[in-house]
């Protein structure tokens, strides 16, 4: 075996796959033909050679470091001219890496950190970027016709020690990011929507993916509680196929959504994918299909759907964040989103924690909106689950804290939302859908705002009324925190329209849902008992007294939320009929 000092370039096609699922025959034999005429003549002219093909990969060696360099920046520009008789999604672009240093020569193939350290960029590279090692840059600045980005230290997978790494452009085309704080330094979390690509055929179909990117920013920027980066800085990357970790370090924001936009037909495919900017790491996807009936229609639909499935998407994840920092750096934020991950815990002990979290935030920062409206929710949460100690110093503590959520932001549609809730658990129902059909017009896609109003008809006796918002809220957030309430209220505004053997599917279904909601059990065993159904309601109520030994007529009647005096008196009766006690003494 031989040594020797080589730069090494490796390059590979962006999106190969993509490629070869839409045309495989012809995808290779473009491939083939494209090696012939453009990169061998290309690495040859560089004093370069082709070491090995990888399928869509080429690792090349170079003796000279700026031939590697002159090379990377003459494929790259070269490339786009070769293709441009192609369509936009047919295009072949490549992502470039270089790396410098010594290599074992085994039989004309080659290894060593050289080879693994350009394999290793050319994965972080952005669609027609090149990225260099720290080693390269020092070699070829001044000797290239070329501008650097400095990327700073990045750990690269096998490599022991963090590498500084460099961004190689061509003269006059470095970008200038747009000033915007580092994530850090925000105090609420903030995402960028990237313009969606149009993968169709023809490049008309741009306006529709152009609608659904622009819908989807003026959507999110409904939502209060994250910054949204503006439509006019989203679109200045419309062109330059930046990859997600460099947009998010150069806009300074956690979160990036990007997605594709593909028709054939008068059938149309919307994917979106929600991306960590720190990692690049997938977090979320979703895809949708449509028939094209009425083009609008199936816009608004799609984005919808999208922002509806993107907010407790988020919630989620700042939740999960705020729990793995070091609680001596927790800040108001951290702790508000601590304390709705024990708020959704949904027990005594756990509510009672998010309590003591959100007063904590408070003491920092007592503007905090979102965090009054946490505090609503546990002491709301409490009396539906029959934990408050006083239901009327409960209910006015709720009524409180949600109105100073308003008034410290009367357009937030999660704080109108919360304060519809609380009236609503206070019998306040024309108050409550007021408040609630409020939050929807600031937010159409705000599924817990779409439930309360459900919940809120339902609960007044106009359960066919209801019962569509609440179906809404499931196919908004089909992983919502909430998705318990959401069923159990399917099977509640079922039963009520008399079909007890639906409210039976939905309850069984509700009660899958993590932690125990005694108005599950409820609404199942008068179902049953309407239904008369007689063993399965008694082992349902074995279970509701093993876990609420106080559950009884008396029990629902002293923490129902209806105001319907019909509705209610089914709503006893079947539990009657399947045999619940009138008082937990019986």
């Amino acid at each position: 075996m031989k040594r020797r000092l080589a730069a090494l370039l490796q390059a590979d096609v962006v999106g190969f796959s993509r490629l070869v699922n839409r045309d495989e025959r012809n995808t290779h034999s473009r491939l083939n033909s494209l090696r012939r005429d453009f990169i061998d003549p290309m690495v040859c002219s560089h004093q370069g050679r082709i070491v090995k093909v990888m399928g869509d990969g080429f690792l090349c060696e170079f003796a000279s470091v700026v031939d590697a360099a002159e090379c990377a920046l003459d494929w790259q520009s070269g490339i786009v001219e070769h293709e441009e008789s192609e369509s936009e999604a047919d295009r072949f672009r490549f992502r470039i890496g270089i790396g410098l240093g010594d290599v074992i020569v085994d039989d004309e193939d080659v290894f060593g950190e050289g080879v693994n350290l350009a394999a290793r960029l050319e994965a972080m590279a952005e669609t027609g970027g090149i990225l260099v090692t720290e080693d390269v840059y020092r070699q070829i600045d001044g000797k290239v016709n070329a501008q650097f980005s400095d990327l700073g230290p990045q750990t690269l997978k096998n490599i022991p020690n963090p590498v500084r790494v460099y961004t190689l452009h061509p003269p006059g085309t470095i970008p200038v990011a747009p000033t915007q704080p580092h994530p850090q330094a925000l105090d609420k979390p903030s995402i960028a929507v990237m313009p969606f690509t149009n993968l169709s055929s023809s490049k008309d179909q741009d306006y529709f993916a152009d609608g659904i990117t622009e819908d989807i920013i003026t959507a999110l920027s409904r939502i209060r509680w994250f910054l949204v980066i503006a439509r006019s800085t989203s679109f200045a990357y419309k062109e330059t196929h930046s990859n997600a970790r460099h947009v998010a370090a150069e806009l300074g924001v956690r979160y990036i959504l990007e997605g594709s936009v593909r028709r054939s037909g008068n059938r149309v495919r919307v994917t979106a994918e929600l991306i960590d900017g720190s990692s690049g790491h997938q977090l979320w996807t979703r895809r949708y299909d449509r028939d094209l009936e009425d083009i609008f229609e199936v816009q608004d639909d799609i984005t919808e759907m999208i922002v509806g499935a993107i907010e407790p998407e988020l919630s989620r994840l700042e939740r999960e964040l705020a729990k793995s920092k070091r609680p001596d750096s927790l800040a108001a934020w951290d702790l508000y989103q601590r304390g709705m991950a024990h708020l959704y815990q949904l027990t005594a002990a756990e509510l009672s924690e998010a309590q003591r979290l959100f007063e904590q935030a408070l003491a920092i920062d007592p503007d905090l909106a979102p965090t009054h409206s946490g505090l609503a929710e546990a002491y709301y949460y409490e009396v539906v689950y029959g934990f408050a100690e006083s239901k009327d110093v409960n209910e006015e503590r709720a009524l409180q804290a949600a109105r100073r959520a308003v008034a410290l932001d009367p357009d937030d549609p999660g704080a109108r939302g919360t304060l519809g809730r609380v009236h609503y658990m206070r019998g306040e129902h024309e108050e409550a859908i007021l408040e609630l059909e409020t939050a929807l017009e600031l937010n159409p896609s705000y599924a817990l705002a779409h439930y309360g109003l459900g919940a809120a008809l339902i609960f007044s006796g106009r359960a066919g009324e209801g019962l569509p918002h609440v179906e809404t809220a499931i196919r908004l957030s089909p992983r919502d925190a909430s998705m318990g309430s959401f069923l159990i209220r399917m099977a509640e505004a079922t039963l009520l329209m008399d079909d007890p053997e639906q409210a039976v599917r939905w309850a069984r279904k509700a009660l899958q849902q993590p932690s125990f909601q005694w108005s599950r059990y409820a609404a199942l065993l008068s179902a049953l008992g309407a239904l008369g159904r007689s063993e399965e309601a008694a082992e349902a109520l074995h279970e509701t007294r093993r876990q609420r030994p106080d559950f009884s007529i008396e029990f629902v009647r002293r923490n129902h939320l209806y105001t319907d005096n019909e509705y209610l008196s089914k709503y006893l009766q079947g539990l009657r009929d399947a045999g619940v006690p009138e008082n937990a003494g019986s």
